[in-house]
């Protein structure tokens, strides 16, 4: 429903009062970290059960559980999915039981782990592979890091409108009205972190959202079901992430997306290790092979732009070199989370 983000994020797809990470403005400036990358496992001595939490569609989750298990097939990975919202509900919830039960996380935008790691819940770790990833998207004190590039575009169905637009305003003038279609940011990470950027950013503001409620915006669960909307012509428009309307698009369907003028918020799906995790060999050997050149190819052939240097992005995906980010400082954003979810409740009655 990042959280840039990271998110360039949390979930459609919480968070920080300590000093804001560098992953916080979600600009990156393609310079990768540099530190000495620590002895790595052999792949044979790595086994046991991995739990994984995660808001990455279902497909995926397969898709990167088995290409992990190729390199490390005696680890059983056991995944639970969700939006970024109520997965990281269920970790309050272990939490208040006295045990969490996570060893790896896999969520929307950074605004999320900046929470956690205010809670004490992340581990730190310093994966070798970091030296190819942005330094601006890892963070500083290796609680968490990116794993990708994910923009909120504008998605539109080519059987609907003819004439593409090029801003967000068009979602709150009179073509918008009963057009448009939206993630909660109750549900959705990156949908929470675009809520906090967008009313953050000179030109929007909360009379932004006001302006969609006007014109009757519908608000959905999550990102997939805003594409599937606009992909079977029931919205025109929608407010959804990059990859999906990509995927659809090459499937065929009547959809195309728009980068707008003023900028995309942008989230990178980190990922981190939860702190007293019962399988650090695995969890670490994990991270690594998200972040890893065969990782990172992975999650290009998937359909997401890759985060590692060297690794080209998807037919029909941007870079981050080639759209405009609308961006906010990460420490805000995680401590106005909760606020600003229960603004949007009470907006739009949710």
């Amino acid at each position: 429903m990042v959280s840039l983000t990271a998110l360039l994020i949390v979930s459609g797809c919480g968070t920080s009062g300590q000093a804001p990470s560098t992953q916080g403005s979600q600009t990156p400036k393609q310079e990768p970290a540099k530190q000495e990358a620590p002895k790595t496992e052999p792949a044979a001595a790595i086994s046991g059960k991995l739990s994984f939490y995660t808001s990455q569609p279902e497909d995926d989750v397969t898709k990167l559980v088995a290409a992990f298990n190729k390199k490390y097939p005696d680890v059983k990975v056991e995944d639970f999915r969700s939006g970024t919202e109520e997965v990281t509900a269920k970790l309050q919830a272990e939490k208040q039981a006295g045990k969490v039960q996570a060893d790896v996380l896999l969520l929307a935008d950074a605004v999320t782990f900046e929470g956690l790691k205010k809670q004490g819940l992340l581990a730190s770790y310093k994966s070798p592979e970091l030296t190819k990833i942005p330094k601006d998207l890892v963070d500083a004190d290796g609680a968490y890091a990116g794993t990708k590039v994910m923009a909120t575009v504008l998605a539109v169905n080519t059987g609907k409108v003819k004439t593409l637009p090029t801003s967000w305003k068009t979602l709150t003038a009179a073509e918008g009205k009963d057009s448009v279609i939206m993630p909660s940011p109750l549900y959705s990470g990156a949908a929470a972190y675009n809520l906090g950027v967008f009313t953050r950013t000179d030109g929007f503001g909360w009379d932004y959202f006001k302006g969609l409620k006007t014109n009757h915006i519908s608000v959905v669960k999550g990102n997939g079901a805003v594409l599937n909307a606009v992909a079977a012509g029931e919205k025109p428009y929608g407010m959804v992430v990059d990859y999906l309307v990509a995927r659809e698009k090459a499937k065929g369907s009547p959809i195309e997306l728009v980068y707008p003028s003023e900028g995309v918020p942008v989230i990178t799906e980190p990922i981190g290790i939860l702190k007293n995790s019962a399988n650090e060999k695995a969890a670490q050997a994990f991270v690594d092979f998200v972040l890893s050149e065969d990782g990172q190819k992975l999650a290009s052939s998937i359909g997401y732009t890759p985060i590692r240097e060297g690794v080209a992005p998807p037919k029909g995906l941007k870079g981050l070199s080639e759209f405009k980010v609308l961006s906010s400082d990460i420490g805000k954003l995680a401590e106005a989370r909760e606020a600003d979810k229960k603004q949007f409740s009470q907006e739009f009655g949710q």
